[in-house]
């Protein structure tokens, strides 16, 4: 339990980047800055609080292939994320494709994150 509840803020973070991604998707284009700007700074500051939670945890565990391959996941999902956002923010490229992989990953994501943590979690004595 001591190890998810490290991952609250950043979680909580994740569900407003979530709120404020789907607002700018029902909103449509053009983005309206500030719900975009607040988008990507809320899904900047998740990512830099579970880096550093998950980093500290991975210290202290005991090394798991498992969770070295979850974290490999976790990393070109949240590269894809960053890219495919920056370049539908551009705005004259093929919008239809960069969502479809903007969303394959953002599930990734959540399915890593979950797995990783769920591991992490089991390996603490």
């Amino acid at each position: 339990m001591e190890t998810t509840a490290t991952f609250i803020l950043p979680g909580a973070l994740l569900l407003l980047t979530y709120a404020f991604g789907f607002g700018l998707s029902v909103l449509g284009k053009p983005y309206n800055g500030l719900l975009f700007n607040i988008h990507k700074l809320a899904a900047l500051g998740a990512v830099v609080l579970a880096v550093i939670q998950t980093y500290t945890l991975l210290k202290g565990a005991p090394f798991q292939f498992v969770v070295l391959a979850l974290a490999a996941v976790w990393v070109l999902c949240v590269i894809a994320l960053f890219a495919t956002g920056a370049l539908m923010s551009i705005g004259n490229l093929p919008h239809a494709p960069l969502l479809t992989v903007h969303r394959i990953a953002l599930a990734a994501l959540l399915l890593a994150t979950i797995s990783m943590v769920y591991f992490l979690a089991g390996s603490k004595p």
